[in-house]
């Protein structure tokens, strides 16, 4: 199959430290496994027949050939980009249904803050979190043009600019009534803020810690954590490998509210597979608004 869009994540930096974790380490020399769309171009297998539009993890690469087994059909939207189902409607979208529901059970009319939330992930939580009856939706986001969209285009109903000031001064400011739900992404003064302003019974769905990803030091834990004790708060750490029984569900709710025009998104894409690597360090250090997309470059004819 020749790919046409493959996906660029944060968490494929965990897999380029030879460490412990939820999935194996990148091996040198291979190919750099993910996410990616493309279409079948010769196939021996009568369920993938050519022009079927497949995703699957071979990750950067601009062709790939492997067994059937390795790829999933999915139907082609009219009008909608093959790129969406790297994001808002596939993995992206999932991991943000599953951190709102499954981890942090999420009630009509809490408020949520989302570290992170111009990115890939953040985007769709916001909006999930609306659509599933949040009262009041807080986001940190990089810019004052990520901020603005934030409100403007994905139903925030605050935000602010983390390189502003110091994020718990901002983040008490937002939410004078605290913090029921705290979707994070990028851990560090992001989470100790989160700790200062969260309910009793409050739920932590802890999906990334950016911030700390290229560190080469220890770094300290939140100076904050007793907190956990004394509001009988719940912090859970979570992988979406370990929830793709959901899937079938988020699948039905959110083509619903896609078909409904309810749901926005933003791509950011570079083009050419020369150019993954760039585009990778582009999104690590926060260039992208919304899913960080490479598109391959079809040969001309």
């Amino acid at each position: 199959m020749a790919n046409e869009f493959v996906s660029v994540d944060p968490y494929m930096r965990g897999r380029m430290n030879d460490v412990r974790s939820y999935v194996a380490p990148y091996a040198l020399g291979e190919v750099i496994a993910g996410g990616a769309v493309g279409r079948v171009v010769e196939s021996a297998a009568d369920a993938l027949p050519v022009g079927a539009v497949v995703l699957h993890q071979h990750g950067w690469s601009d062709v790939v050939q492997a067994d059937a087994s390795t790829f999933r059909a999915v139907p082609e939207i009219p009008g909608v980009p093959l790129s969406v189902r790297l994001h808002i409607l596939g993995m992206t979208g999932l991991t943000a249904y599953v951190g709102l529901t499954a981890i942090a059970g999420l009630k009509e009319c809490d408020t949520v803050f989302v570290s992170g939330a111009a990115g890939a992930v953040g985007t769709a939580v916001g909006q999930i979190a609306k659509l599933l009856g949040a009262g009041r939706v807080i986001g940190s986001a990089g810019t004052a043009e990520k901020v603005a969209l934030l409100t403007e285009k994905y139903g925030y109903d605050a935000a602010f600019d983390y390189k502003d000031g110091p994020v718990r001064a901002q983040l008490a400011a937002a939410a004078p009534e605290g913090v029921d739900v705290f979707f994070d992404n990028v851990g560090g003064d992001h989470l100790e803020a989160a700790l200062d302003v969260m309910n009793d019974g409050g739920r932590l769905a802890l999906c990334g810690a950016i911030a700390g990803y290229n560190t080469t030091e220890r770094v300290p834990g939140p100076d904050n954590l007793a907190n956990v004790i004394t509001r009988g708060l719940t912090l859970t750490g979570f992988t979406i490998g370990n929830h793709l029984h959901l899937s079938p569900e988020f699948g039905e709710r959110m083509a619903g509210w896609f078909a409904e025009g309810r749901v926005a998104y933003d791509e950011t894409i570079v083009d050419g597979i020369e150019n993954t690597v760039d585009a990778f360090l582009d999104m690590m250090r926060g260039a992208n608004t919304g899913k960080m997309l490479v598109r391959i470059a079809r040969p001309s004819a």
